[in-house]
């Protein structure tokens, strides 16, 4: 029996920066937004961040993790596959795709060794997918989930940021406070927008994880 404050606990194991899916490995293009100056300090970073969040996380993930929700909810597998896919087919640059399969493929497994997931939880899915996935076994709502997705995303990148600007840790929470009502902003916007308004125009995270493809010194892997 899953009770609210289970759920909470939930929400918090599955929005862990402990959990084992390799998201620190990734900036998604930040790194190169660095190494061109255009992240250069907790101002930039924040423009960064908070862009990204609302013309592509906000416009593009959150709207389809609601519809993997709903499918995975009302059992509707080909609907699952259908969106994952459609996520998949979204990122712009295969650093990006890279990135969604390793991470699906990551949270797939800790899901499968949890009882949280079937076996036939492979390399296929995409990071948003496995999400829902978890969020619908653990009964996290879907307002819920969307605001954690949106909260991992964005202390990850607050993270890269840390780590690459760089900036102190007193800035980086000052990033992320700023960040909450933002998200929850986005949040709410995600669940009102409909099926042919999804999409992202993010023109300078796509051009800067182009980039990042050939950029001789990196710390990341997009």
């Amino acid at each position: 029996m899953y009770t609210d404050s289970t759920r909470l606990l939930r929400i918090l194991h599955l929005a862990s920066p402990a959990l084992p899916i390799g998201a620190f490995h990734f900036s998604q293009g930040m790194e190169y937004a660095v190494e061109a100056g255009w992240v250069k300090d907790e101002s930039s970073s924040l423009d960064w961040i908070s862009g990204i969040a609302r013309h592509a996380i906000g416009t593009l993930d959150l709207p389809v993790l609601l519809r993997l929700h709903r499918a995975c909810s009302s059992g509707d597998h080909d609907g699952l596959r259908q969106w994952g896919r459609f996520l998949l087919a979204a990122r712009e640059t295969e650093e990006l795709r890279a990135e969604d399969r390793h991470m699906g493929s990551s949270l797939a497994r800790i899901l499968r060794d949890l009882g949280t997931a079937s076996s036939d939880s492979n390399q296929s899915h995409g990071y948003a997918e496995m999400f829902a996935i978890a969020c619908v076994r653990w009964h996290i709502p879907e307002h819920e989930a969307l605001q954690a997705y949106a909260w991992t995303w964005a202390e990850n990148q607050v993270l890269c940021a840390v780590k690459l600007v760089p900036l102190g840790q007193s800035a980086g929470q000052r990033i992320l406070h700023t960040l909450v009502p933002m998200l929850e902003e986005i949040v709410s916007r995600a669940i009102t927008i409909e099926d042919d308004d999804i999409g992202a125009c993010a023109l300078m995270q796509g051009l800067s994880s182009a980039r990042h493809e050939s950029q001789y010194t990196r710390l990341f892997k997009s």
